[in-house]
């Protein structure tokens, strides 16, 4: 049976903790700006931890052992 291969799209986009949780970053922050509000703003740019019930799935795409 081969070696699972890494996602290297998820690999990219997830990254564990200290603790062992998933950081991932979020989304909307890339253009249409000037709508958004500063606060809005400043908050999208800060890391979010991935909910519970993906945890399982981003794991196993991007090949942690921890």
């Amino acid at each position: 049976m081969p070696k699972m291969r890494t996602n290297r799209a998820a690999a990219k986009r997830f990254r564990r903790t200290g603790s062992g949780k998933i950081r991932r970053n979020r989304s909307f922050k890339s253009h249409m700006l000037t709508k958004k509000t500063r606060d809005r703003k400043r908050k999208l740019g800060k890391a979010a931890l991935v909910d519970q019930v993906d945890v399982q799935r981003v794991i196993r795409m991007i090949g942690s052992s921890k």
